[in-house]
Parts: structure tokens; C-alpha cells; sequence
């Protein structure tokens, strides 16, 4: 059996936490938006079209700001193309997934699924094939009242009232070779200036966030981020983060693990920010919108379906990249989530790619059921019940060996204290494959009374490591009580299974 220790005070505490971290993502990829959020003719569709079924899940899960509408998507997307008459949209070819973009699903329609669903909208500017024109011409049309070209055709086209949207991201990926419009640092550091400020004399309260390292394995990270807010500092208030993780090899200890790999990144994109901020003598501080993370099977992608995508010919939303989640992924996107909780200071905005299907934590299929895979439940735990202050927490774990990273923590943790609620909420995962994880905490400064609640996902009973919710058995995979977790002498004391990822909510109350 491992074990861990952990000490909480309650005077110990690193930032509020930021409702935006609890995001997603919308792209038009694959069938995310068609046969996703998006199927006219469902069953469960209504009479514009948008999933019921898939919609009751998205309320369940939490988000509370979704990115749209790419993504690589993005970088040749005419914004133009998605509003007016459907019936009088054009067809196009989308480059970056090899398929065709129908149009029938927009902005309109996106704003108006957006309300529905209670969730922000962080929307990205096409900065590949376009630039400074396009994007102030795209805020011009969302965002200001009436009275001018842009904004009288959104009133023409049937949306009276502004659309306030207050987050853009000014393009996607700009570092990658794949991208379409790729760039150097300068030239994309330059161009992501001038589009902003040109969308700030639109409109001056929008939030802007310049795009990062596509991954901390880009040969250009580190310079990249230096170069580009060198330029756009003053002009930006975010730079992006892209992560996706995935076991090699059957090594499972190192996929497990990957949360140390997200800590490092964040911290060293932290010190380059800080690093530009004092050579240029600025003021304002420039926080992280890690607006795309996710475990993703890239090597099944690259090596076998983006050729078969490319030999089936040009088609409308086919099937792109649904990844089957199992109870190994569940536990690590858990610690994905604790890696950005912990780091609520400067990862002020977070979102998981994607929403439905593709690569997601909701599958649906067309004309059938929606159901919720592994990698749902965590997020959606965390995102009801972090609140309040993020706690520094002092742990002491045993350790597991792995190829990639050393040896790691085998319990991994964070914690939330909600004053108002008088609660704490403590998120905890055990990496070990084998062993359960014994976990004693000490509540310091506050006076536990009762535990509220507490869940655990695991391996259920007659699975493995590889169990899924699949089509046909959509619940083998969920949250169960934790048996083994109570109060001893004032400390709370919790037994984890073998891979295991699990959310205990305390009443405590100040001492």
C-alpha cells in the first residue's frame, strides 16, 4: 500500500478560483458541431436544430466558456461565410481537416446554442489567411450596437441586440508548419499587435489572448513566447498553452505522470512572461489561457486516420479523431485538471478540446443516444465544486518509479475552500496501478465537522485499466461512494483504490 500526507491550512491559499478554467472547446472538426451539438432532424433535436439530449449533458458537465470556432479550422475560415440566409451560404473546402464546411452552422447560431447552454464565448479570429481587417470587421459586426455596416448587417440578419462577446483568441498554432498562414515569431508577434490593436478601437473592453507554443516540444518554444510578447505585451492580457498527452508503449507509470510535465510547462511559459515583463519595464501583468488540453492518442491519428481521411476524398463532417476514454484516462485527466487548479494565479482560462466527439467527454451518434465517457466525470466534479480559494497544499507521498519523469508523487492533489459554503474540497488520484493509496489530511485553521460527500472512479468490478463507455454500455465507467473515508482524531483519512481518481467534500468551518 502507498500512502500520503497531507497538510492543509486554511491562511495557505494561492488565488480565487477563476470560473474560466472550467472551459471548452467547439471547433468545426469532425462532428463536433454537425451530429454533435448540432443535428437537425434528431429526435432530440429542437426546432433549430440544436441536440436536447447532447445539450442536457453539456448543462451536467460544467463548462463555463467554450472556444469557437477552431482550431486549426480557424486559420481559413471566412467568418462572413457562417451568417445571412443559410439557404445562401457557400460551400468550401476546409484545408485543415480535408473535408467541406457546409456553413449551415455559424456564429448566429453558435451565440444562440452559447445562451442555451449558460457558457461564455471565447471566439478566435482568423489570423492565417486574413488579418487586422477581418478581425475588427468580425468585432464590429459582434459587438457594436447599430448604426454601422457591420453591426447593421447583424441586425439585418436577425440579432437586434450585440452579441458582447468580451474573449478573443487572435489566431491559433501560428508557430506550426501545419498551420495554415504559418509564421515566424516576428511576423506573427507583429501581426497579433496590430490586429489587437485595431480591435480595441471597437471596442476597448475585449479581453485578447496571443497565441503560444503549439506544445513545449516545439523546437521554437520559449523563443516563440519571448519574441511574440516582446511585440504585443501591452496589447495583449493572455498568451495561449496547447497540451495533449497520451500512453507510449504500454508505459502507463509515465502516462500517469503527465501532470508533471503540465506543471513544468506552465512554469516555465510563467518565467517567460515574467522575464519579457521586467526586461520591457511594463506594469501590467499577462496570465495563461491554456485553451487546448486534452489526452489524445496523436500517433493512431498520424499514422493511420489522417491518411484515411485524406484518401476517402472531400466529404462533410466525417467521423475525425473520436478517441474511446477508459479509466487510465480518466485518472490522468484528472490530474490535468488538478495540475491547472493549482497553478489558478496565472492559468487564468482553460479548455479542454473538444466538447462532443471529437476527442471528448460527450459522443453522440447521428440519429441515436449521447452518452458520457470516462473523462467526463472528473471534469465535471471539478467544475461544480471548485470554489472559493485554491489551497496550497503540503504533500508528502510515496513515490513510483517511471521511464519519463523520475519518481513521482503516487497521490496526487488539490484543494478548494469555499468560506461561503463552508466547505473544502479536496480532488485526489492514485497513480498506483496495483496499490491502494492510504491519505491522512490535516485541516489546519479549520474545524471539520462532517464529510459531505465522497466519490471515487475507478476500475469497476469485473473490468480493467481499459474499461469504457462505449455505445450499447454507457455507464460501466463512472462515480462510486468511497467506502473507506472518515474522521480519526480530527484528521480526515481516506483509502484510494489501485487507479483511482476520487472528490472528498468536508463541512469545515473556520477554528
Amino acid at each position: 500500500m502507498t500512502s500520503a500526507r497531507i497538510t492543509i491550512d486554511r491562511d495557505f491559499t494561492i488565488a480565487d478560483v477563476p470560473r474560466r478554467l472550467f472551459g471548452s472547446f467547439v471547433e468545426h472538426m469532425g462532428r463536433c458541431v454537425y451530429t454533435g451539438i448540432y443535428e437537425p432532424g434528431h429526435p432530440q433535436a429542437d426546432e433549430r436544430g440544436f441536440r436536447r439530449d447532447v445539450l442536457q449533458l453539456v448543462k451536467e458537465l460544467g463548462p463555463t466558456v467554450i472556444r469557437y470556432p477552431g482550431g486549426n479550422f480557424v486559420s481559413g475560415y471566412l467568418w462572413e461565410d457562417g451568417v445571412g440566409p443559410v439557404e445562401n451560404r457557400p460551400r468550401r473546402l476546409d484545408g485543415a481537416w480535408h473535408t467541406v464546411e457546409t456553413n449551415a452552422f455559424g456564429l448566429h447560431e453558435f451565440v444562440d446554442w452559447a445562451k442555451e447552454a449558460d457558457v461564455e464565448i471565447m471566439e478566435a479570429v482568423n489570423l492565417g489567411t486574413r488579418g487586422v481587417e477581418e478581425a475588427r470587421a468580425l468585432v464590429e459586426y459582434a459587438n457594436h450596437p447599430g448604426g454601422t455596416y457591420w453591426s447593421d448587417l447583424r441586425r439585418k440578419n436577425g440579432a437586434a441586440d450585440p452579441f458582447d462577446i468580451r474573449l478573443w483568441c487572435l489566431g491559433n498554432e501560428l508557430d506550426g508548419p501545419w498551420q495554415i498562414g504559418h509564421k515566424t515569431a516576428d511576423e506573427y508577434g507583429r501581426l497579433a499587435q496590430e490586429t489587437a490593436k485595431a480591435m480595441r478601437l471597437v471596442d476597448p473592453t475585449i479581453e485578447l489572448v496571443a497565441v503560444g507554443s503549439s506544445s513545449r516540444e516545439m523546437p521554437t518554444f520559449g523563443s516563440w513566447e519571448h519574441t511574440v510578447l516582446t511585440h504585443a505585451y501591452e496589447e495583449v492580457d493572455y498568451i495561449s498553452m496547447h497540451a495533449y498527452y497520451q500512453e507510449h508503449d504500454g508505459d502507463a507509470a509515465s502516462f500517469l505522470a503527465e501532470g508533471v510535465d503540465m506543471d513544468a510547462f506552465i512554469d516555465g511559459v510563467v518565467a517567460t512572461i515574467d522575464g519579457v515583463k521586467a526586461a520591457g519595464k511594463h506594469r501590467k501583468q499577462i496570465d495563461i489561457s491554456f485553451d487546448e488540453w486534452n489526452v489524445w492518442d496523436q500517433t493512431r491519428y498520424n499514422e493511420i486516420e489522417a491518411r484515411e481521411i485524406a484518401a476517402a476524398g472531400w466529404r462533410e463532417h466525417p467521423r475525425l479523431i473520436e478517441d474511446t476514454y477508459d479509466v487510465t484516462d480518466a485518472v490522468v485527466v484528472g490530474t490535468l485538471l488538478h495540475s491547472l487548479l493549482r497553478h489558478g494565479d496565472r492559468v487564468r482560462i482553460a479548455n479542454q478540446a473538444q466538447l462532443v466527439n471529437v476527442i471528448a467527454p460527450i459522443r453522440s451518434e447521428e440519429g441515436g443516444p449521447a452518452w458520457r465517457q470516462s473523462i467526463f466525470w472528473p471534469f465535471a466534479r471539478m467544475a461544480q465544486l471548485a470554489k472559493g480559494r485554491i489551497l496550497r497544499l503540503a504533500v508528502e507521498s510515496s513515490q513510483i518509479p517511471t521511464r519519463k519523469f523520475g519518481d513521482v508523487d503516487a497521490v496526487d492533489a488539490a484543494a478548494t475552500w469555499d468560506e461561503a459554503d463552508g466547505t473544502v474540497a479536496l480532488f485526489l488520484a492514485n497513480r498506483s496501478l496495483e496499490e491502494s493509496g492510504e491519505v491522512t489530511v490535516d485541516l489546519r485553521g479549520l474545524s471539520a465537522t462532517a464529510i459531505r460527500s465522497a466519490e471515487v472512479l475507478t476500475t469497476p468490478e469485473g473490468g480493467d485499466r481499459a474499461t469504457a463507455n462505449v455505445e450499447g454500455d454507457q455507464d460501466r465507467v463512472g462515480l462510486v461512494p468511497l467506502r473507506e473515508v472518515g474522521f480519526d482524531e480530527g484528521t480526515l483519512r481516506a483509502t484510494l483504490p489501485p487507479l483511482s481518481w476520487a472528490v472528498v467534500v468536508v463541512d469545515a468551518a473556520k477554528a
